[in-house]
């Protein structure tokens, strides 16, 4: 199940394999380059499995709500790393609300929780809010 990217340029709807996701392509329509993913990804079940267990790169996920007023304090936390890790990392987020059995299987009991994935496996898992500072080195060291 590939990813949808809008091109910056003309606008129009690519749909990236999860692979490469951290990688430079080139859009479909302008042929203009499609940057690495640079910003979180909202991940229903089916995109979090693909990219959990495909992705070449470490995978930070963000378990959120809408309620949570800690969650939306986390979120510019979140797009920060995304941004800064982009090419190295991917960041997806899910609503534990919309999405409650990807966030049981993680025994996820308190949000934001946030966790690492490296080559399909769990390498971290923390709840509570945390500075972009620290997602970035849990990324790094995965």
């Amino acid at each position: 199940m590939p990813a949808i990217r809008t091109c910056r340029n003309c606008k129009a709807k690519n749909r990236i394999p999860v692979t490469h996701l951290a990688d430079t392509g080139r859009c479909g329509a302008c042929k203009a380059d499609l940057p690495p993913v640079d910003e979180p990804l909202q991940a229903d079940a089916a995109l979090f499995d693909e990219v959990i267990q495909n992705a070449k790169v470490p995978v930070l996920v963000d378990f959120w709500a809408d309620w949570c007023g800690p969650c939306h304090m986390a979120a510019p936390q979140v797009a920060i790393a995304a941004g800064n890790m982009k090419g190295k990392a991917i960041v997806l987020k899910v609503d534990t609300e919309k999405y409650p059995q990807v966030s049981a299987r993680y025994n996820v009991r308190g949000i934001p929780n946030f966790i690492v994935f490296r080559d399909g496996k769990l390498v971290n898992q923390q709840a509570g809010v945390v500075g972009h500072e620290q997602m970035e080195a849990w990324l790094r060291q995965a």
